[in-house]
């Protein structure tokens, strides 16, 4: 098969489009995700883009157990394209008048946060993090706290205290090996390509030539080539997030299993050396009082022995803890504690004499193996963390992590923790086998970027701030309407630079990854909101983009999020003050929506009911916002809903249609709770406003971005139909549906294929014309997590090839050409910027094969009922 489609280019060259959408033998689009897609995108390396980010690798062979599917990337490979974070200074002409109010009040709030209360302000505009192109897969469960290594081998990013993020590269933590051959060492080599300033005394420079990183969330391999020795080494990190598992899930630890190829016809002794300072790299790594020991754990049979490092901070205390896995003929050694600061040559020389560590104590840990010729052997590490007991910010309560239900809360778990994880990663392992297995193995249907998205995306549910904890008795937010606490309680960030919990705008997008794989935290994020949509809190606080005092929260309204970590989240919520959020638009409806979904997917009846009366009292919140009473609501004329930098007037399309999808789900829901007085309240609602959502906003192609008659009102919205989306998403909303299909052709046709060559995606806002609509600082922006939705919104509606073109366009852009990978952004624009790294919304990939899963028990059924004319029953 070809692997590229070459074009004549006006300077003779041949121009390869990385997104051809022809057939081989034609030029004529293809009906669905076949035969030609896989012609267009097979390669050796999987695909042609992840080829390209191998193009300076020179060995062969692929390492030991290293699937086919994932993100895979040489280590010498540089990304050509360095783009910088949105600043103010990237605000047009045109709209900085409408900022400049804003820009004062911001700066003197964020003053008074940093420099009189000496706290990190909840979205720090004049420290926007720069963009580093070195992350991989992230260590750790859900909830536990996260470290990130870097895909070139580096430790280089912390969340050990929840929701705060440190970003840090530490040299020393390294793996180093050693081979000995006879007695003697023929070569000791740290795995890094670098070269630092310090730790002079250790062989850096390691040629990143001969090795590749390659990630399938939540396992990542690197393999590596050690020139001139015929041995590949191919270290498998695992970290335990198994969907629908709610006990190793929330395990702090990860598993290092080293695979050693000796292709050579002697025998060698093989040692891997893992070494670990005694913190983060943080400022609080000087305040002294951490402490090292040596441990021993050996029970059911199995032994493990390892270094335990104390970190005796004042807030948070933890234990590191790196560990060996003990066999017959496996040796496990330490070192004393070594200083990073100098040549550190006594460690490296105490490795290369015999290939072991001769202290009993230390900070470094070694384990050694005998590989006879033209075989293979095996060591296996662990890295684990143990931070039992949490406070945020405020340091008013103490929280207690949800791992301590099964290893405790005293602070002395690191080594059972070390133990159960070597000893179980093999069943992890087994679980996400068979959880990814069926879409891994779909090679005609499903390309392999997609796998690679849909898998590796999933990083934000761990390394996103996020926090797992007990529901202490006296910590029920729900207001009585939680029915259990038996798993818990569940936050993660908006993103790593929006540093606010379960922003509720945008979970509605990355919601589908909670409750297609972990339900019961997606119910447990669900009656927190639900507790807090009865409360107010009538304090008055300045609100940034608008001037005016206004209380911190609104009885009946969903709250934006549930608080800043560095204050005391779920307490006190609405850490955003952009803007009132209590006049938004979309917030009350997505808990409608959710609610529905949830139930459709659980099939939870007591959720349902628990749901009910929340649900009720939020439409009738929602109502005071149809004001002239045609059923219909209107935006208040400023960016009130999920697109805070969009204005938006009177009837629109995408808060309107997300209206009129949750009278539908009211409807549902009313005749479930046999309330049928509700139901004839809400369908006459919902005829009325169907009636007036036409008139007002369809313009025979697609529904206009607002009814206000300006000059861009006509403007095509990506995200017009995600109102629609949902109603997909939750069994509803079938039959012939011309409208929104002709309004998803116009946004692919206008929004896809007219920006930027169609290769990034979709843009949020596209004049009719075929520009991008620049009014405001994000219709011409890029939201993936929007892209990812809108995906799948083309996909449940037959579209297909369009479904996985557009957001094929967001993966190669994000992932392969700007480098972002393991923190997909919020947003970028078409040259130049993007903002907010690490960002929740992406998750909403997971929608697409909800989409792609309804697709095809659908086809299975018609098949098996012989219903072949694709007529299906309206709701």
């Amino acid at each position: 098969f070809s692997s590229k489609h070459r074009h004549p280019r006006d300077d003779g060259e041949e121009d390869v489009n990385p997104l051809c959408w022809y057939h081989v033998d034609g030029d004529k689009p293809d009906d669905g995700i076949g035969t030609s897609y896989l012609k267009e995108h097979l390669h050796p390396w999987g695909e042609r883009s992840t080829a390209d980010l191998m193009s300076r690798y020179v060995a062969e062979g692929t390492g030991h157990g290293v699937p086919r599917e994932g993100w895979r990337i040489c280590l010498a490979h540089e990304f050509k394209e360095k783009r910088k974070p949105f600043q103010a200074r990237d605000v047009s002409l045109s709209n900085l008048w409408d900022h400049i109010g804003l820009g004062v009040r911001y700066l003197k709030w964020w003053y008074k946060k940093t420099q009189v209360e000496k706290k990190a302000p909840f979205i720090d505009m004049f420290g926007a993090q720069p963009l580093r192109q070195i992350y991989g897969a992230p260590l750790g469960g859900i909830g536990g706290g996260t470290i990130t290594r870097g895909w070139r081998g580096e430790f280089c990013r912390w969340q050990l205290n929840p929701g705060m993020y440190h970003y840090k590269t530490v040299t020393a933590d390294q793996f180093t090996v050693c081979l000995r051959r006879g007695g003697q060492t023929v070569y000791q080599q740290v795995l890094s390509v670098e070269r630092p300033p310090t730790l002079q005394g250790w062989n850096w420079g390691y040629c990143g030539e001969y090795a590749f990183y390659h990630a399938l969330y939540p396992r990542a391999w690197t393999v590596y080539h050690l020139p001139g020795q015929n041995v590949t080494l191919t270290c498998r990190q695992i970290s335990p997030v198994i969907p629908h598992d709610y006990q190793d899930s929330s395990l702090p630890v990860a598993v290092f299993v080293w695979d050693v190829e000796n292709k050579n016809d002697h025998d060698l002794d093989v040692s891997i050396m893992f070494t670990v300072v005694n913190g983060s790299g943080h400022k609080n790594d000087k305040g002294g009082g951490h402490w090292n020991e040596p441990f021993h754990l050996e029970k059911e049979g199995q032994a493990v022995s390892g270094v335990l490092l104390h970190h005796r901070t004042a807030v948070n205390p933890y234990t590191l803890c790196i560990a060996a896995r003990e066999q017959s003929d496996r040796e496990v050694s330490h070192q004393t504690a070594f200083s990073p600061k100098g040549t550190c040559g006594d460690l490296w020389s105490d490795l290369i004499t015999d290939g072991r560590l001769d202290s009993p104590t230390g900070q470094s840990l070694a384990a050694g193996c005998s590989v006879p010729a033209q075989s293979r052997s095996t060591l296996e590490f662990c890295l684990a963390w143990d931070m039992p007991k949490i406070t945020f910010g405020s340091g008013e309560r103490e929280h207690t992590r949800r791992y301590t239900r099964f290893f405790g809360t005293k602070g002395d778990a690191s080594p059972s923790l070390s133990h159960y994880a070597l000893t179980h990663y093999k069943r992890w392992e087994e679980s996400i086998e068979e959880w990814q297995r069926p879409i891994l193995q779909d090679r005609y249907s499903l390309p392999s970027w997609y796998k690679s998205a849909l898998f590796n995306e999933l990083y934000f549910v761990a390394d996103g701030g996020s926090v797992w904890t007990e529901l202490a008795e006296d910590a029920d937010v729900s207001g009585g309407v939680r029915s259990e606490d038996e798993y818990g309680r569940f936050a993660y960030l908006e993103g790593q630079e929006y540093r606010m919990y379960n922003t509720y705008d945008v979970h509605f997008y990355a919601s589908f990854a909670l409750i297609m794989l972990w339900p019961k935290l997606a119910l447990s994020v669900q009656y927190d909101i639900a507790g807090s949509v009865v409360q107010q809190d009538p304090t008055e606080r300045l609100h940034l983009m608008s001037g005016r005092y206004s209380p911190v929260k609104a009885k009946h309204v969903v709250p934006h999020d549930i608080g800043d970590p560095d204050d005391e989240p779920w307490q006190r919520v609405n850490a955003y003050l952009i803007h009132d959020t209590a006049d938004w638009k979309d917030l009350n409806l997505k808990f409608v929506l959710q609610v529905y979904r949830d139930f459709h997917l659980t099939q939870d009846s007591q959720y349902l009911r628990d749901m009910w009366p929340i649900c009720q009292a939020a439409m009738e919140s929602e109502m005071k916002f149809d004001l002239d009473g045609d059923g219909l609501i209107e935006n208040s004329g400023y960016a009130d809903q999920t697109y805070d930098g969009w204005p938006v007037t009177g009837p629109s399309a995408y808060c309107g249609g997300l209206w009129l999808a949750s009278l539908c789900v009211m409807c549902k829901m009313a005749r479930l709770v046999d309330s049928e007085e509700a139901y004839r309240r809400y369908k006459d609602i919902i005829d009325r406003g169907s009636a007036a959502f036409d008139k007002l906003l369809w313009n025979g192609k697609y529904y206009n971005y607002d009814s206000s008659g300006r000059e861009l009102s006509n403007s095509v919205m990506s995200d017009q139909c995600a109102g629609h989306w949902f109603l997909r998403a939750s069994g509803l909303g079938e039959g012939e549906y011309q409208k929104i299909q002709s309004a998803l052709k116009s946004v692919f046709d206008l929004n896809v294929m007219s920006f930027a060559g169609g290769q990034m995606g979709a843009v949020n806002g596209m004049r009719p014309e075929g520009v991008p609509d620049r009014s405001s600082v994000q219709s011409d922006e890029v939201w993936i997590g929007v892209v990812y939705g809108l995906a799948a919104t083309m996909i449940h509606e037959g579209m297909r090839d369009e479904g996985m073109r557009t957001a094929e366009g967001c993966y190669r852009t994000v992932w392969e050409k700007l480098g972002m990978a393991f923190q997909t952004p919020e947003a970028y624009c078409e040259k130049g910027i993007f903002r907010s790294l690490a960002y929740m919304r992406p998750l909403s990939i997971w929608a697409m094969q909800l989409a792609l899963n309804t697709s095809q028990t659908a086809q299975t059924t018609s098949a098996q009922t012989g219903d072949t004319d694709g007529s299906r029953d309206g709701v």
